[in-house]
C-alpha cells in the first residue's frame, strides 16, 4: 500500500487543503475534534499537514474523511476543480460523444505495474464496495468519480483522462 506522501501536492495540494480545512470549519470542528470523531486514526497534526498543502492525501484517506465529516467525497475537492467532464472527455478522446461516459477496464487496471494504476485501483475497489458493484471486470466512472481521482493524483481530470487513456484503461460506454 502506497502511504502519504511526504512531500507536498504542489498548487493543487494546497487547493484541496484549504478545502478540507473549509469544510471542517463549517462543521465547526477543530482538528483535535476530528481526532477523537476518527477514533485516533486521523492524527490531528497530520490533518494540519494536510490542510496546509504540506503533505498530500491519498485517495482512501480523503474517502474515509468524507466519511467522518459525514460529506460526499467530492466536496473535500476545490470548487475550482468542479468542471464539466462530459466535455473533458470529449476533449480527451475525440470518438467519445458530448454527454457520454466512460468505463474503467478493471482487469487491464490489475495487469498494470504502474504507480498511478495502484492508486486507481484502490480507488476503483473502494467505489466497487460504496457501491456494492462486484462484477470485477469494468466500472463506470463518474464525473464526480474522476474529480475526486483527479485531485489526488495531483493531476487536471484533462491530465487525468490522457493517462488514462495512455494507460489502455478508458472504454467508451456506447449507447
Amino acid at each position: 500500500m502506497i502511504e502519504d506522501r511526504d512531500e507536498a501536492g504542489g498548487e493543487g495540494g494546497l487547493r484541496v487543503g484549504e478545502r478540507l480545512r473549509a469544510i471542517r470549519r463549517q462543521k465547526g470542528l477543530s482538528l483535535h475534534d476530528v481526532e477523537a470523531r476518527s477514533a485516533l486514526e486521523f492524527k490531528a497534526s497530520v490533518l494540519g499537514a494536510y490542510e496546509r498543502g504540506e503533505r498530500a492525501i491519498s485517495v482512501p484517506r480523503l474517502l474515509r474523511l468524507a466519511e467522518v465529516y459525514e460529506v460526499p467525497a467530492d466536496q473535500l475537492l476545490p470548487r475550482e476543480l468542479d468542471v464539466d467532464i462530459d466535455l473533458v472527455a470529449e476533449a480527451a478522446r475525440g470518438d467519445f460523444e458530448a454527454g457520454s461516459g466512460f468505463t474503467l477496464d478493471l482487469v487491464r487496471l490489475r495487469e498494470l505495474d504502474d504507480p498511478d494504476a495502484a492508486t486507481i485501483d484502490r480507488f476503483a475497489t473502494a467505489l466497487q464496495r460504496d457501491r456494492q458493484d462486484f462484477n470485477g471486470r469494468m466500472l463506470t466512472i463518474r464525473r464526480a468519480d474522476l474529480r475526486v481521482l483527479a485531485a489526488c493524483l495531483g493531476r487536471s481530470p484533462e491530465e487525468l483522462g490522457a493517462r488514462l487513456e495512455k494507460l489502455g484503461l478508458r472504454v467508451p460506454v456506447r449507447s
